[in-house]
């Protein structure tokens, strides 16, 4: 599974790319800013992507708009964000996010459980 994801803190990037890079199924390539990423998403697409909300520059969610009309059905598109806030959840929503992660203790199992198509077994957002 090709994953990218974008987060500009880059120890924070580490530890998601180190511990969910010991599936080796997973390939995760890593950028730093929504403007790194665009140029990329213009070739290709991958089958996931994990964006954080708050990015220098163009938001996550602000990406994820950009992304949308390559986006099909089957590719996984999860915002992660350590704000813990039910409108700003619910305004993703109705944009059409169907995955938020919090950065909390539970963010790699949270991760895990929407890679792998198991969202419904793990409570979250979906």
């Amino acid at each position: 599974m090709i994953i990218y994801l974008t987060e500009d803190d880059s120890v924070y990037a580490e530890f998601i790319q180190k511990t969910l890079g010991r599936n080796t199924a997973y390939k995760i390539t890593w950028f730093a800013s929504a403007e790194a990423w665009l140029p990329v998403a213009q070739k290709t697409v991958p089958d996931a992507i994990i964006i954080d909300y708050k990015l220098p520059g163009m938001s996550g969610i602000e990406l994820y708009q950009a992304l949308l009309p390559q986006l099909k059905e089957e590719n996984k598109c999860i915002v992660m964000s350590s704000i813990d806030d039910g409108n700003m959840v619910l305004n993703f929503i109705k944009q059409g996010v169907g995955d938020y992660v919090i950065k909390d203790e539970n963010v790699i199992d949270s991760l895990v459980a929407i890679l792998e198509g198991k969202e419904d077994e793990y409570y979250l957002f979906n």
